[in-house]
């Protein structure tokens, strides 16, 4: 035991920046991972803490108020209901801010779906005009427990009582009303009323869904919303962040395993004598094994705990959404499993590509068996033939040897001309070319025949002489590189998003609902009005339900014939004629239809039947919209009238000015909100990038260093045969950094070839998973990748030229001692 700590000890002291590289990569890799389970957890958690704790109900149904609903409790795999409610839709403003709610009367919290209520209290008697605000509505209003709140266009007060969360699907601007429970009494004159519905089977929503539409008619359901749909947007960006960090930590903890695995395979090629030696003094072949094995569970071992440390150090005092996502993390159920685990399996597959590799260390013979053509007589003849061909002269082949002899000091140099047969140092028997030693190939003769640098086709030579053994490399070098094409393509991608956010489905800056006291002509007078408005259209969003009246899909008619609006399409043509629409991804998937197909649902009692002739990019919703034109709706609904506009502003327009000069000049009447971009949730995912880069640059130089390691210990072998025949030590050194050139510049030109197709179709699977679609993908400009590349090939030579240069200053009898 004595004696394989003091091995392992000189072995750490003679690489320690390599252990360092496997210490901060194993620490990279693990935190990767922790983070992601921590989004995935805090994505889900607290919708579901919501949901688990409010007994919330899976199905929420809005009718008509004269819709006979309480008969739904009677159906089969109903547990029990809530409500129903009255509603009322109304605009509530605060501190200059307005939103769209959905006013809910109610007097006492239900045994179903029951808010909870996290600041102030619940509505009471003796407060007619107080409320309890949806939490999310709160924060967009700026309000708070006694508060006041304020109806635009009227001289009604509305005090907030309390803030609550709900598991109902949350307030978007410009997409979703927020929610606020009241008494009966203050919301009025309702116009529709709401009931939720528990089942006894969470599975069959879908089915029960269909039988609640089937008693109450089609025409009496205005919206549906079930618990998957809610679940899926409280999740919203943490659940793709989680995602990211997923992917990229298991790639980059397959990237280690292979690293680990190479730089062990070459640090055995490297100590055969030292190994041999070891067995020969009695290390048994399980102990030689259990040297490598035990050394770097160690350094996995101190990186994984470091990083699980770490992250629980830390938790919500990392800034931003990370922050809150380990806060929420670490007090669930499943935290303290997880950060013993996550780095327990990281530290195992470590251990077991590492065991893999120590394995062949286990079969090394005690004694070295001697390499054919390794004597220096035979390897100098051999690299002779390099330049003089495979038929040189016999003089040639004599002179060489008494060069040899005189370097070597066996008898004294004499010049002959007679060929005699050579006992001492016989030739030895053929076989495969080892870097310099060896015949080159056509194409490598034909280059030194042009006069190309010797330096230059040698180190060719050298990297890829050992076809397995130089694949092994590239593939394993490529790996990390390939990621980080991945990274960043994601970072591209994000960026067009905001650069250009009509290329993603947001032609759009400005979303306007006007109220009542202003007719068509006159709002789109005053927004046109405005000279940073380019356009305005007009439009209409309803809740439609699909065929077999399972769900509810929005569906919108913007833009006219005349002025058609702007879809950003990836499949199909823009929809001209008449009954043509555009749809989502989110739709295509849930209808299971496809561009080309006739699709029929029902709004309120009027069917509609639309022809899809093309799929456009649906950021909102997600992905479950239809989209035609304005006109095609008012063909089945004459009396249809716009109650949105979109706009699009001219190039440089602050979408916040301009929203501030429209509400103003609207006098009360306009309700202006800017288009949410899904970017805006993605912004944590650039420091996300950032970080898995540098975890996988660290891989990707530790595979680097072993390459460069393994390169010059086999250019050791070579050494005295090239200054034998003329190579300066500055030629010797070009050997060896052209040859770890051309092995990065091999794995640059594929981790890109791969990267790039990689990354868009993992960008594109994202999308079509969200409902948004496929067609986000951006992939890095050429002049990147080539930056990129450059910078890779450029910095794995300027690595190799120090080592190199040391190596080829090398004393001659230490060059003979090495290859003895």
């Amino acid at each position: 035991m004595r004696a394989t700590l003091r091995w392992a000890h000189s072995d750490l002291r003679t690489h320690r920046g390599e252990a360092l590289f496997l210490v901060l990569a194993t620490a990279g890799i693990v935190a990767s991972l922790l983070l992601a389970t921590a989004l995935f957890g805090y994505a889900t958690n607290p919708w579901q803490r919501v949901f688990t704790q409010s007994r919330g109900a899976h199905v929420w149904i809005h009718t008509g108020p004269s819709a006979q609903v309480r008969q739904l409790a009677g159906l089969d795999g109903v547990e029990s209901v809530s409500g129903p409610y009255p509603t009322a839709s109304a605009t509530l403003a605060s501190r200059g801010v307005r939103a769209p709610v959905e006013l809910r009367g109610t007097d006492e919290r239900a045994a179903v779906d029951r808010p909870l209520v996290t600041a102030g209290h619940w509505l009471r008697s003796a407060t007619p005009d107080g409320v309890v605000v949806e939490s999310r509505l709160a924060r967009a209003l700026l309000a708070e427990p006694g508060d006041t709140l304020t109806l635009p266009g009227t001289a009604r007060r509305l005090t907030v009582l309390g803030i609550a969360d709900s598991a109902e699907p949350r307030y978007r601007p410009g997409e979703r009303p927020g929610l606020v429970w009241a008494l009966p009494s203050a919301v009025g004159d309702p116009a529709g009323q709401a009931i939720g519905l528990r089942l006894t089977n969470p599975d069959d929503t879908d089915y029960a869904v269909q039988r609640a539409v089937t008693v109450l008619g089609a025409g009496a359901v205005s919206e549906v919303s079930t618990w998957q749909q809610a679940r899926a947007e409280a999740q919203g960006d943490n659940r793709l962040l989680g995602q990211v960090l997923g992917l990229f930590g298991l790639g980059a903890l397959i990237a280690a395993g292979l690293a680990v695995h190479g730089a062990i395979g070459t640090r055995i090629r490297g100590h055969l004598r030292d190994i041999s030696i070891l067995k020969a003094v009695g290390f048994t072949p399980g102990q030689v094994v259990r040297v490598f094995l035990l050394q770097h569970i160690a350094y996995a071992l101190l990186g994984a705990v470091a990083a699980a440390a770490l992250t629980q150090a830390l938790g919500s005092r990392i800034p931003g959404r990370l922050g809150d996502a380990l806060g929420v993390w670490q007090g669930l159920p499943g935290h303290t499993a997880a950060l013993i685990v996550i780095p327990v399996g990281a530290v195992l597959f470590i251990a077991a590509t590492t065991g893999l590799a120590a394995w062949r260390a286990g079969r090394v013979p005690p004694v070295p068996v001697q390499r054919p053509a390794t004597t220096p007589t035979g390897r100098l003849t051999d690299v002779a033939r390099l330049f003089l061909g495979p038929r040189s002269s016999a003089p040639a082949d004599v002179r060489l040897r008494g060069l040899t002899r005189r370097i070597l000091g066996r008898r004294p140099w004499a010049p002959s001309t007679e060929r005699r047969p050579d006992t001492a140092h016989p030739t030895p028997a053929p076989r495969p070319p080892v870097l310099p030693a060896g015949q080159l190939g056509g194409l490598a003769r034909r280059a030194l025949g042009l006069g190309l640098p010797p330096a230059l086709v040698l180190g060719c030579h050298r990297a890829f002489s050992r076809r397995g053994r130089s694949l092994g490399t590239v593939a394993r070098l490529a790996l990390p590189l390939l990621l980080i094409v991945v990274a960043m393509s994601a970072w591209t991608t994000i960026d067009r998003f905001h650069s250009s956010p009509e290329r993603i489905g947001l032609p759009t800056a400005l979303t306007v609902h006007a109220d009542t006291g202003l007719t068509d002509r006159e709002t789109r007078s005053l927004l046109e009005g405005d000279p940073q408005v380019a356009a305005a259209y007009p439009g209409v969003e309803v809740a439609a339900l699909v065929p077999g009246q399972t769900a509810t899909i929005a569906l919108r008619g913007l833009g006219t014939r005349q002025a058609p609006y702007p879809y950003t399409l990836a499949e199909g043509r823009l929809a001209h004629g008449r009954d043509e629409a555009v749809a989502g991804q989110g739709l295509l998937d849930a209808l299971d239809v496809r561009v080309g197909d006739w699709v029929r649902m029902t709004v309120g009692d009027q069917p509609q039947i639309l022809h899809i002739v093309g799929r456009s990019i649906e950021p909102e919703n997600a992905g479950r919209v239809i989209s035609t034109s304005l006109d095609t709706l008012r063909e089945n609904d004459p009396g249809l009238g716009a109650t949105l506009y979109q706009l699009r502003l001219r190039a440089g327009a602050d979408p916040h000015e301009v929203a501030g000069r429209l509400t103003a000049a609207g006098d009360g009447h306009l309700d202006v909100h800017a288009v949410t971009n899904p970017a805006d949730g993605l912004s944590p995912l650039r420091g996300v990038v950032v970080g898995l880069i540098a975890v996988l640059a660290l891989i990707g130089l530790i595979e680097l260093l072993t390459a460069i390691g393994g390169t010059v210990r086999e250019g050791e072998r070579d050494l005295l045969a090239l200054k034998a025949i003329g190579l300066s030590p500055r030629q010797i050194t070009a050997i060896t950094v052209t040859a770890t050139g051309c092995t990065a510049l091999a794995a640059v030109l594929v981790g890109t070839a791969l990267g790039t197709p990689v990354a868009r179709w993992l960008i594109d699977a994202q999308g079509r998973s969200s409902g948004i679609g496929s067609g986000l993908a951006q992939s890095p400009s050429p002049a990147i990748l080539v930056l990129f590349g450059a910078a890779a090939v450029l910095g794995a030579a300027a690595l190799a030229a120090l080592p190199a240069a040391r190596a080829a200053r090398r004393r001659l009898a230490d060059t003979l001692s090495a290859v003895a």
